[in-house]
């Protein structure tokens, strides 16, 4: 097990969601054909307002930001390479490093260059030579600024609402889809993981972190007295929380019924990038094969205590949930780094326990053995949350969406002060 160099706090946001007008991506185009209520448009101006962004980050005291750089202004055609894209994405990693930040850098977001989705994207047989041939171009471009890489964030997610339910682009709704994009999901993974190592090694001669950003959800089972329900959750959790991890470490994937094999690497998490938000309680689906094997969740007339604290979109805040998901985790005897923990709430007051709260349990859990090396709050700015449009509002830092002008909000100060006592910084 490799440490990291240090202890990384910051807050997280990605391209898509603060930087405004990715024209050449596939959000972009499904937001012009109507599919959602609002389009991102300007977002929070976030591409030329970076410098004045990050000087809200330093003086909060964080030592880290994670930020996603957009595939599709990099390559807006295929294999075609804009340089004015990779010298912005140049000065944002030099403005980080002027003001102390480690940058924690994420290849994929959720969004795609348009001239890929029309050749069928993460279901094209060819995804991970282009991932990675787009993966090599950042490492030889920003490899000098980057010490940490997060490959693909929340590829479960991704896969579940652009294949599965047909809520985000491409709008599929194919079982069989779903599955070959997890495999090539992992197989893009695997490799740009051995071609960025390979690159320092080679060129730059120093060490280099690589994970993905897992999305983690604690299930619990609707009726905790029920076998069947019982039995969903742990094939739930198997799938949507370790099958990935398992088969990136283990260099195995296996999926009955469908597929099984010896994977090209082995050993392709650095550390454990962990996103966390809530937790769902599971009840059976009616059959244990095909696809409500996986369960259904309850509705809250159905739980089987009344749910808790909830948030602006309906999720339970539970604290608990990323204690019980953090000791899991300490099976894989790897660095853990929280990379998006957040709430969205109108309520200041909510959001501050909500980093307190769970941030007590992160040190509950490193208290346990847990060897936990970053927390990154979700998120740094208010911004456009997908389909859900700019309604809800994660972040740290509001904004004005009419005027672009930032309020540093006191949950702000909240991270901060214990981000120093942690820290033991005066």
């Amino acid at each position: 097990m490799k440490p990291l160099p240090q202890f990384l706090w910051g807050t997280s946001t990605s391209s898509h969601q603060v930087e405004g007008n990715n024209t050449a991506n596939d959000w972009w185009e499904w937001e012009i054909q109507g599919k959602l209520k609002e389009a991102s448009g300007s977002a929070c101006d976030h591409y030329r307002r970076y410098e004045s962004d990050f000087d809200i980050v330093a003086k909060l005291g964080q030592n880290a930001h994670r930020f996603s750089i957009e595939w599709s202004r990099l390559e807006p055609e295929e294999n075609v390479w804009d340089e004015e894209a990779f010298l912005h994405y140049e000065r944002v990693l030099k403005a980080l490093h002027e003001r102390g930040l480690e940058p924690v850098v994420t290849l994929h977001h959720f969004t795609n260059p348009l001239w890929y989705t029309r050749k069928g994207g993460w279901l094209h047989e060819k995804t991970p030579f282009y991932f990675t041939r787009f993966t090599k171009k950042c490492v030889e471009a920003f490899g000098k600024y980057v010490r940490f890489w997060v490959t693909i964030n929340e590829p479960l997610v991704y896969l579940y609402h652009g294949f599965f339910a047909g809520l985000w682009p491409p709008g599929l709704k194919s079982f069989s889809s779903s599955m070959r994009v997890f495999r090539n999901q992992l197989l893009a993974h695997i490799s740009a993981y051995k071609v960025i190592h390979q690159h320092y090694k080679k060129e730059l001669n120093q060490p280099v972190w690589v994970s993905i950003a897992k999305h983690i959800s604690h299930f619990t089972p609707c009726n905790p007295h029920s076998w069947k329900d019982v039995w969903t959750l742990k094939i739930r959790s198997w799938f949507f929380n370790d099958l990935f991890l398992d088969a990136a470490v283990s260099g195995f994937l296996f999926f009955p019924g469908l597929f099984a094999e010896i994977l090209p690497a082995r050993n392709t998490l650095d550390f454990i990038g962990v996103n966390y938000y809530t937790r769902d309680f599971i009840r059976f689906g009616g059959q244990f094969t095909g696809e409500k094997s996986l369960g259904v969740s309850c509705e809250k007339s159905h739980h089987p205590t009344e749910t808790g604290e909830l948030n602006m979109m309906g999720w339970e805040v539970y604290p608990e949930g990323l204690y019980h998901i953090l000791k899991k985790l300490k099976r894989f005897n790897l660095p853990v780094v929280i990379t998006e923990n957040g709430i969205a709430t109108l309520d200041d007051n909510q959001r501050s326990r909500f980093i307190q709260n769970h941030l007590s349990e992160v040190g509950r859990a490193a208290k346990e053995g847990v060897n936990v090396q970053g927390y990154f709050y979700w998120s740094l700015l208010d911004n456009f949350e997908w389909a859900h449009g700019f309604g809800p509002r994660f972040g740290v830092v509001e904004v004005d969406y009419q005027t672009q002008a930032r309020k540093v909000r006191e949950s702000a100060y909240v991270l901060r002060d214990i981000c120093r006592k942690l820290m033991g910084s005066n």
